[in-house]
């Protein structure tokens, strides 16, 4: 049942798009109907899991890394108040940065192949991570930090092992919840990098599409793209909750 409603949702919206270029008579450059979508997919199929493999590629490795670096600032903003006092505000106002903007600037700097759009998708998978990380880190219930307190108390460790053992335990909810916003906004930053400068990404067909006026093309190649972000985010869902089987679902409704 869970996977038929989502097939019904797509079969109407199919539909409804299939008679909206009829009713208004829209020509194929503008919008083509879904059957020229469709066999578009058959005959550039390779071409679009030929450029598909680059941009999940460019997503998986921004989403790793940006994981990475999002988890050490956490951290890092957690254990010196120096780094939270500084750096914090640093890290808010860097959002207000548009990210489309760094893209020339990280094809200068770092050229036209994937590492450049790895650091795009990294910068903006960066911010969700790290934020949702260090507030579940600051939010651990603080009856338990006090009853660990209290049985650390001569251990010299205790300030890491309270870490490792309470605050990073009771913080995973929070950081399975930034890692699915990052799997949502992974292709983002993958593809703005392809559309400053790249040769190759579904990103880069897209463009060349739309130069030849292959829209039916274009659209292939944006369905693609939603395919694979949907892949990626059922795939960090699905991993979360095998990691995470004690964290309730509240929104499970009965299929």
């Amino acid at each position: 049942m869970t996977l038929l409603r989502p097939l019904v949702t797509f079969a109407g919206l199919l539909l409804l798009w299939e008679a909206a270029v009829y009713l208004f008579a829209l020509p194929p450059y503008i919008l083509p109907p879904p059957h020229r979508v469709a066999v578009a997919f058959l005959e550039s199929g390779s071409l679009l899991l030929a450029q598909a493999a680059v941009t999940v590629a460019e997503m998986l490795l921004g989403l790793v890394f940006g994981a990475l670096l999002g988890a050490a600032a956490a951290l890092g903003l957690l254990l010196s108040p120096v780094a939270r006092r500084w750096l914090l505000p640093v890290l808010v106002a860097s959002q207000a940065v548009p990210v489309f903007a760094l893209a020339p600037l990280l094809v200068l700097w770092f050229g036209f192949g994937m590492a450049s759009k790895v650091i795009m998708a990294m910068l903006i998978i960066f911010f969700p991570v790290a934020v949702t990380l260090f507030d579940g880190l600051r939010r651990t219930e603080p009856g338990w930090l006090d009853l660990a307190q209290v049985m650390t108390a001569n251990d010299p460790r205790h300030r890491f092992r309270i870490l490792r053992h309470i605050r990073l335990m009771a913080a995973l909810p929070a950081l399975a919840s930034g890692l699915k916003v990052a799997a949502a906004v992974a292709p983002i930053g993958a593809v703005i990098g392809e559309w400053v400068g790249a040769s190759a990404g579904l990103g880069f067909l897209m463009l060349q599409a739309n130069a030849r006026v292959q829209t039916d093309l274009m659209f292939a190649a944006l369905i693609t793209l939603a395919l694979c972000a949907v892949a990626l985010y059922a795939v960090v869902d699905r991993l979360t909750r095998r990691l995470l089987p004690w964290q309730a679902d509240h929104f499970a409704s009965p299929s």
